[in-house]
């Protein structure tokens, strides 16, 4: 049966390498800040001021003034920093984050996104996910295989604006996990699949080209 969204996040964990610094888009992303492996030491980073996010406190110990981006109730460690928006989005540009777990609306098959915004419909802003793709070596994707009209969000080419072009390194969807070997024109392949999930219900479901 297709991942749950918190199994979804502990396969996105998996990505994670001990040292890194890593940014957690908003939405289910942040999920994975509950879900980093035993014996990896990592550094989370929020594009609102924060470098060195715990995991979601328990209820009753939430703190109003520690959110992350999506303004979500976080915890502090010992070696938390705050700074300024300005700061932050600088570490972004300037290429000192290792990996960025974000979500989509859509993933085309050449690696370009979709995540920022619906036509048509009201958006607060772009947030920092430009910023993140053009900035960060590796962007993982966490998303929906299919969206709420049952339409493939893995597709040929994307339909909505583009948050970045042939970003996308590693994707995971509530069926499978894709993968290429670089931005170089490499394939996307089907390296995983959920549990009782078939090669066939995959590609019945995806209109992008990926080899299986």
């Amino acid at each position: 049966m297709p991942w749950t969204r918190d199994e979804m996040a502990a396969r996105a964990a998996r990505e994670l390498k001990d040292g890194f610094y890593v940014n957690l888009g908003i939405g289910m992303p942040t999920l994975v800040a509950n879900h980093v492996p035993e014996g990896i030491d990592i550094t989370l980073q929020s594009e609102n001021g924060m470098l060195g996010m715990g995991p979601f406190p328990f209820e009753g110990e939430e703190d109003p003034d520690l959110i992350n981006a999506g303004k979500q109730t976080v915890t502090e460690l010992r070696r938390t920093s705050y700074f300024d928006s300005a700061t932050s989005f600088a570490m972004i540009r300037g290429g000192h984050m290792d990996l960025s777990i974000l979500g989509a609306m859509e993933v085309a098959e050449n690696g370009d996104l979709a995540n920022w915004m619906v036509p048509g419909r009201m958006v607060k802003g772009m947030g920092g996910a430009m910023d993140l793709v053009a900035g960060t070596p590796r962007i993982v994707v966490m998303m929906e295989h299919l969206d709420k009209a049952g339409r493939p969000k893995f597709v040929t080419r994307c339909s909505l604006p583009l948050t970045g072009l042939n970003c996308v390194d590693v994707l995971i969807t509530d069926l499978a996990v894709f993968e290429r070997a670089d931005r170089k024109g490499a394939p996307f392949r089907l390296v995983e699949l959920a549990p009782g999930v078939t090669p066939e219900e995959v590609a019945a479901k995806t209109t992008a080209s990926y080899v299986a």
